[in-house]
């Protein structure tokens, strides 16, 4: 291998948006990365299903499918 053409590769702390914080390695000049979602808090490793309403989206998707659900 070429010496000094690969990046560092050291210990980081990740933090999430859910206050889950831990230790991994990477090659990222920070020394902390945030993320907005980990696996302590993703539905699929919890089992809990979110549903995230941005401005009434399901409101209006219902709303709009709600006659043919009635046929």
């Amino acid at each position: 291998m070429k010496p000094d053409i690969h990046p560092t590769y050291r210990l980081i702390t990740i933090e999430c948006a859910c206050g889950n914080s831990f230790q991994t390695r990477a090659n990222r000049n920070e020394d902390t990365w945030k993320v907005e979602i980990c696996n302590a808090c993703h539905p699929f490793f919890t089992g809990q299903q979110k549903l995230v309403d941005t401005a009434g989206r399901v409101d209006k998707f219902l709303k709009k499918y709600q006659k043919f659900a009635q046929k």
